[in-house]
């Protein structure tokens, strides 16, 4: 089984068509409206057109939400002294904390943490995704496979969930449908994604964009490993454990933020 610098080298740099997966945008039909007029005369109102729902290139949503969002995040990289652009970087999601930390670094030299985002609805709980329709959020080391500026949910971020450790589980258990589409985006629900909120969202879909897809680094944790370790429940599968050693030795990398816990309290 490789181990967490493997299994990230595994992983996909480019990213995905977005043919290759459902885009939420959604076609609305108008209620028909009564015409006062139209009646008195005996004529028939007319049923307004369809009002489709605008869709925009990548290039007009960065547009719309950049100057805003570049300006909010060139902040955070200033307040901490780090290097704006950065030529990586890497998200560590921890789902108990319902926390997102983002670092960055320049060339080779040492990461540094960015922000603390707060996660606003992640669905599910510890323990990996297993199958569609189960609501987990994935657990694992990802990459972030595209960028969806017609989200139903403001603008989301494609995490390519099942990667290949996900498959060749799932391979290994027998299980067929694995799910997919799980996203980073805005708004506060979710079904197995990450909602930030929409300014998060914003500010995340404009490094993305910024940097480059391939890099950028997704670890999704069950909790902070850095800490303390976390026994799999009973009924998890067998490979759990090597997974969560995966994980946390991808974790190590990067040194937790001060007062987790008073950066809660003020909404980090």
């Amino acid at each position: 089984m490789p181990d967490a610098e493997g299994l990230a080298k595994e992983l996909p740099q480019v990213a995905a068509s977005p043919q290759s997966w459902t885009v939420e945008v959604q076609e609305n039909d108008s209620e028909p409206v009564t015409d006062s007029s139209a009646s008195r005369r005996g004529q028939v109102a007319k049923k307004p057109a369809k009002v489709r729902k605008r869709r925009y290139t990548l290039r007009e949503r960065l547009k719309e939400i950049s100057p805003s969002a570049r300006a909010r995040i060139i902040k955070k990289f200033a307040s901490m002294k780090a290097v704006w652009p950065p030529t990586e970087v890497s998200l560590v999601a921890i789902k108990d904390e319902r926390s997102l930390e983002l670092y960055s670094r320049s060339g080779e030299g040492a990461w540094t943490f960015i922000h603390r985002y707060r996660v606003l609805a992640a669905s599910g709980g510890s323990g990996p995704k297993l199958i569609r329709g189960d609501k987990q959020v994935p657990e694992g080391i990802y990459r972030i496979s595209y960028l969806n500026p017609n989200s139903s949910y403001h603008v989301s971020l494609r995490v390519n969930y099942p990667n290949a450790f996900d498959r060749e589980m799932a391979a290994l258990d027998g299980r067929k449908d694995l799910g997919g589409d799980i996203m980073i985006h805005g708004k506060n629900v979710s079904a197995g994604c990450l909602a930030m909120g929409d300014e998060a969202a914003e500010e995340l879909f404009d490094l993305a964009a910024e940097i480059g897809l391939a890099n950028i680094q997704l670890i999704i944790a069950p909790t902070d490993f850095r800490k303390k370790p976390l026994e799999p429940a009973p009924k998890t599968p067998q490979w759990v454990p090597a997974l969560y050693t995966q994980v946390a030795g991808a974790m190590s990398e990067f040194k937790a933020p001060q007062q987790p816990g008073l950066l809660t309290l003020l909404g980090f």
